[in-house]
């Protein structure tokens, strides 16, 4: 029986035209990515574990997709490990089986607490810990029942330590290797190994697939595109200014206007906390603040209560919660409320800078916006942070994010070495576009005449012409079979070609071509001059 086709869950298939949409996203983004500076980079589709793991926290390396390791090396420790199994827990367990129903056999009843005498070593049921797993009585009818008890106890305790062997000794043997997360870890390692031949400040782009091992949903895929700029080895405040022109350049040539940037820093959030006294609570503290527009400040009030935040401090951020207006008005009031935060004033003197920068250079099309309750990658960002919102007529997440970063590359050991950075997301702006009807009518670039083929004499003939089109920058091409004259015009019309070429030996003697508008319908006969200018 034939094999369905499918694909992967949280894959897809892209066709042409989704292809050409996409394209029209990557081009515009990787045009102002050159502009601005940035080179490109690429790196690997897998990478070492080593490299990934432990780098995105518990959450993340569950949803790392694991390679693994291919060929006899994979078959050898699967066998080997199959033999531990058999030493280390199916033997032992066979064994105080055996002994319990032996015990059993002879009528003798065995009371905890209970030593037994095993000949194996090395075991994971060990002489030490037989009392611990299994405590019951042997006596009269109940025996067999419990015996019984014991076997599916002892069963289920194979299973467990199955499962966290196989989760740790065999995993690490049998791969090496996993599907990269995101293209910032990567990065980070791609800086410190060729560390040497980087020029700093160094400005790269990278626009390449991740993976992850997440649950497939609306939006949400185990394969996607990711499209990053970030700059390593400055401090420099004009990073910052020049990403939000970076954002504002690409959503303008995309024609996506109404566009929100909005800005936080992650020296202002730890202000706060320390102005409340919740330094330790800094998590609990952004993510209730975080929630201020979806459940109001009473719902807030009574979320930072049950994590521990006094009531006196929480009195102290009643000003927060009602902080709106101008970017200005909002700094004004952040000032008040940080006047005795040395790291909150810092994070109001880096907003104030970039704020000054931008309303002197101008946004053609975006709005910078303050957003206190920004908190998005609070772990990761050291300095500003940015998320980027679309138009409000659309209704969908954010389209891109990033922030600064200040020890990006100390995971590896190169220490002190600061970054910004920010990425695009893809496929919320492929949505926002086609929500909009923002797509060029000409992103889809099709075919824009089609020969008709009547032969092998006429289709050599129509080559040599196909060949001067292609030079021109004309889209053509020949239908390869000599198909009835219907199916090649209703093949020309589902592709939507606009004109189609006939030559026959009238054609071919006065060296001409019969032009067709798919369109309205005209036919003109033309010079091979004439028909480029026709068709173009």
């Amino acid at each position: 029986m034939a094999q369905k086709p499918s694909i992967p869950k949280g894959t897809r298939d892209f066709n042409p035209e989704q292809v050409a949409k996409r394209n029209y996203i990557f081009n515009t983004i990787r045009s102002a990515f050159e502009t601005f500076g940035f080179q490109p980079i690429e790196t690997p589709s897998f990478e070492n574990s080593s490299t990934l793991m432990g780098k995105y926290g518990d959450e993340g390396d569950r949803l790392i997709f694991k390679i693994l390791n291919s060929g006899r090396y994979f078959n050898d420790k699967v066998l080997e490990f199959s033999e531990n199994v058999k030493r280390d827990i199916v033997f032992p367990i066979q064994s105080i089986y055996d002994y319990f129903l032996e015990k059993q056999e002879q009528g003798k009843i065995i009371k905890p607490p209970f030593e037994v005498e095993l000949p194996i070593k090395n075991a994971i049921i060990s002489n030490n810990n037989v009392k611990d797993l299994v405590y019951f009585y042997l006596e009269g009818s109940q025996g067999k029942n419990e015996l019984e008890r014991l076997k599916i106890s002892l069963d289920k305790e194979v299973t467990a330590r199955l499962a966290d062997k196989l989760s740790t000794s065999l995993t690490g043997q049998i791969s090496e290797k996993a599907l990269r997360y995101d293209l910032t870890v990567p990065f980070a390692r791609y800086v410190v190994q060729h560390q040497n031949e980087i020029e700093f400040p160094f400005k790269r782009y990278q626009i390449q697939p991740v993976w992850r091992a997440d649950r497939p949903q609306k939006g949400r895929f185990r394969e996607f595109y990711q499209c990053d700029a970030d700059v390593v080895g400055s401090k420099s405040l004009w990073q910052e200014v020049e990403f939000i022109q970076l954002y504002d350049t690409v959503f303008s040539k995309l024609k996506l206007e109404g566009v929100t940037i909005k800005i936080n820093n992650r020296k202002i959030l730890s202000g706060i906390a320390e102005v409340i006294g919740a330094s330790d609570k800094l998590i609990d503290f952004t993510v209730a603040l975080d929630k201020l527009d979806k459940i109001g400040e009473e719902k807030v009030k009574e979320e930072m209560l049950s994590k521990g935040i006094s009531e006196t401090g929480i009195s102290k951020l009643q000003p927060l919660f009602t902080l709106s207006g101008t970017f200005e008005s909002q700094i004004n009031s952040l000032k008040s409320i940080l006047s005795t935060s040395e790291e909150g004033k810092k994070g109001i003197e880096e907003l104030t800078f970039i704020n000054n920068a931008i309303s002197e250079l101008g946004l053609t099309t975006a709005t910078l916006q303050l957003d206190v309750t920004l908190a998005r990658g609070l772990n990761y960002y050291t300095g500003a942070i940015f998320e980027v919102s679309a138009p409000k007529s659309v209704k969908i997440g954010s389209i891109g994010g990033g922030g600064r970063y200040d020890d990006l590359t100390g995971i590896f050991g190169m220490k002190d070495v600061s970054g910004v950075g920010i990425s695009f997301g893809l496929d919320r702006i492929y949505l926002v576009l086609e929500e909009l009807n923002l797509f060029p009518e000409t992103v889809n670039k099709n075919v824009e005449v089609l020969f008709i083929n009547f032969g092998d004499k006429e289709a050599l003939f129509c080559l040599k012409a196909i060949k001067t089109l292609r030079k021109q920058g004309v889209n053509a091409e020949l239908y390869p079979d000599a198909a009835k004259m219907k199916k090649q015009m209703t093949h020309a019309n589902r592709r939507n070609i606009p004109f189609v070429v006939l030559v026959g030996d009238e054609e071919i003697k006065s060296n001409t071509y019969t032009l067709k508008n798919m369109v309205s319908g005209e036919q003109s006969k033309l010079s091979l001059e004439d028909l480029i200018t026709a068709i173009q």
